[in-house]
């Protein structure tokens, strides 16, 4: 039985400080710049906790099992949460994540089955293994543009997920990552693909493959405007089966075994698909530069030749317009 109240609030101070396995409610003292090891470790009666700003440090398994913990607000100061440090939170619904933070590290919110929802800052670079392993109750997850890598099975067992979005900025995502997620059906890649292992989508039966909706909507942006060549240059891509070019002008990766054992080559084609993007973008780009210079000297000698229009046009120099292209 709790030999405390729930009203009574407990201030961690550090520095070793003992604290009680029956506890409901922390605030911690100002002073405090990191959270030692296991230091709330099996306080499974603690519901809430009130972080001080000027937190620097979460350490291992700091919250572990605290499975009476129903939110959490991680202050902007702290940039390290150590290993497992609130696995098996149970109750924790509620999860903000500020800015400053730089890496998710391994088994950090493992098996918080009542979590629905993250959203990460834009500081964090790296999820790290078993990181929400066994979220079962997780629907909505938000990578930031800036994240690197996604560690192995950091998603593992992830039953609710239903769709992921990836930052272009992720270039490695580990074995298994996404293992055991049951209802994703969709995996939207923003632009490019990282390194992907043939067992990242092991045991998703619901899930057919990646959609780049931004590169899609850049392709056909291009083609209307018509850099039509761009089309023929990507076709003779689409007839290899591991790249398709759908109704509606979107790409699409179907993920197969076999198609996730070539991914490097997979890889290789869609970097080559966004060069060519790039490259008629950029063409484009400077056909328009071109038409504003020749529109803005026509208003120059409108008063006083308004019919030698055609004397007035200017192009972008060979070797400048050149030097941009080739700049890819």
């Amino acid at each position: 039985m709790s030999n405390t109240s729930d009203n009574e609030m407990f201030e961690y101070t550090g520095n070793g400080q003992v604290v009680p396995k029956d506890i409901v409610r922390v605030r911690f003292n100002p002073s405090v710049i990191e959270v030692e090891d296991n230091a709330f470790c099996g306080c499974s009666d603690l519901k809430e906790v009130v972080f001080n700003e000027g937190l620097e440090k979460i350490g291992e398994q700091a919250f572990d099992e605290c499975n009476s913990l129903t939110n959490i607000t991680i202050p902007s100061t702290v940039t390290d949460i150590g290993l497992t440090a609130f696995q098996g939170c149970s109750d924790l619904r509620e999860l903000v994540l500020n800015e400053g933070l730089t890496a998710i590290g391994g088994y950090v919110f493992c098996r918080c089955t009542s979590l629905e929802s993250i959203t990460l800052p834009s500081t964090v670079m790296d999820i790290g293994n078993w990181a929400f392993r066994g979220c079962i109750s997780l629907k909505e997850v938000a990578l930031n543009e800036g994240l690197q890598k996604i560690g192995w099975r950091a998603f593992d067992g992830c039953t609710s997920l239903e769709s992921i979005t990836i930052p272009s900025s992720v270039n490695d995502i580990d074995r298994y990552a996404f293992m055991g997620c049951t209802n994703l059906s969709e995996v939207v890649c923003i632009e490019g693909l990282p390194e992907i292992d043939y067992c990242t989508f092991e045991d998703c039966p619901t899930f057919e493959g990646i959609t780049f909706p931004k590169l899609s909507f850049r392709l056909e942006d291009i083609i209307r405007a018509g850099q039509v060549d761009v089309q023929n240059k990507i076709q003779q891509y689409m007839n290899r089966g591991d790249i398709e070019w759908r109704r509606g002008g979107s790409i699409y990766i179907p993920v197969e075994v076999e198609v996730m054992k070539r991914w490097r080559i997979v890889k290789d084609r869609v970097a080559q698909i966004v060069s060519w993007i790039k490259y008629y973008e950029i063409k484009e780009g400077t056909t328009l530069f071109e038409l504003a210079l020749w529109k803005a000297k026509i208003d120059q000698v409108e008063d006083t030749d308004p019919h030698d229009r055609d004397a007035c046009r200017v192009e972008v120099p060979g070797p400048v317009k050149d030097s941009i292209l080739q700049y890819l």
